[in-house]
C-alpha cells in the first residue's frame, strides 16, 4: 500500500510535518506523499484562476490520489479532514481513511460549521489580506507541547498564512461515508479539545485514542506508524 498525508491549516511544507512517521513507514517498505495545499500559499494555479481556496486544495489532493493505482490509506489531520472528505470521494484505490484530530463533514458543511462564533485565541485573522494564521507565541504550548525541542524549534519555519476562503466553502462529498474510516483522538490536544474530537469521531467507523497533543505523527511517530500498518 501507499499513504497520502493531508496536512492541517496554516502550515506549509507538508512533507516536513509528516516526516517522522513517513520515515518509519519507508523502513517497512511503505512509501508516502504529502501534497501541497494551494490555499496555504503553495502550488501554482492555472493562469486566470481565482485566489486559492478549498476547491484548489481538493483538486491538489485528488490529483495525488489519482497518481497511483496502488491501494492507498489517506491520513488527514485537522483541516485536512475537510479537504479529504471531498477529494477522496469515488477514488477506488482508497482502502482506509484515518482522521487525526480532524473533521468529518457532511455534504454541504464547511470548516466554519465546526467552530465557535469567535475565532480561537491562537489564530490571527487579517481581513485586509483575506488570510489567517497561527500566532507564533501560541504554537508550542497549544500544538506541540509534547514534541521534543528540535521539532518545536523547527515548526515555526513551516507555518503559513492561509486563505480565509477555506473556512466558509462547503464540501460536495463525504468520502468517510463510502470508505472504512478510523478516527484518532489526541487526548492531550490543546488546539482541538478531546471533547470535540469525540463528537466528531462518532461519524467514523472506528475510534482510537492516543495520549498525545495535536501532532502525534511528530511526537509519537511509532504509534502512528503501527496504527497505519495495522489497517
Amino acid at each position: 500500500m501507499r499513504v497520502v498525508f493531508v496536512h492541517g491549516a496554516c502550515v506549509r511544507d507538508g512533507a516536513w510535518w509528516w516526516h517522522r512517521t513517513a520515515e518509519l513507514l519507508e523502513e517497512r517498505g511503505v512509501l508516502s506523499v504529502a501534497p501541497a495545499l494551494p490555499s496555504c500559499g503553495e502550488a501554482e494555479l492555472p493562469a486566470g484562476a481565482a485566489g486559492p481556496g478549498l476547491p484548489e486544495d481538493i483538486a491538489a489532493v485528488r490529483q495525488a490520489l489519482l497518481d497511483s493505482d496502488e491501494p492507498t490509506v489517506v491520513v488527514a489531520h485537522s483541516y485536512g479532514g475537510i479537504v479529504t472528505a471531498d477529494a477522496a470521494a469515488g477514488v477506488g484505490t482508497i482502502r482506509h481513511l484515518v482522521m487525526v484530530s480532524s473533521y468529518l463533514p457532511e455534504v454541504g458543511q464547511s470548516l466554519s460549521d465546526f467552530g465557535d462564533a469567535d475565532p480561537a485565541p491562537f489564530l490571527d485573522i487579517d481581513p485586509d489580506t483575506g488570510t489567517f494564521g497561527v500566532r507564533p507565541e501560541f504554537l508550542v504550548n497549544t500544538f506541540l507541547q509534547d514534541c521534543d525541542p528540535e521539532v518545536q524549534a523547527q515548526a515555526a519555519h513551516h507555518l503559513a498564512r492561509q486563505s480565509v476562503q477555506v473556512t466558509g466553502q462547503p464540501v460536495r462529498a463525504a468520502a468517510w461515508q463510502q470508505v472504512p474510516s478510523t478516527y484518532l483522538i489526541c487526548t492531550q490536544d490543546r488546539g482541538t479539545p478531546p471533547r470535540l474530537q469525540r463528537e466528531f469521531a462518532r461519524r467514523a467507523g472506528s475510534v482510537v485514542e492516543l495520549d498525545t497533543g495535536h501532532h502525534p505523527f511528530l511526537s509519537r511517530p511509532t504509534a502512528v506508524r503501527d496504527l497505519l500498518l495495522s489497517l
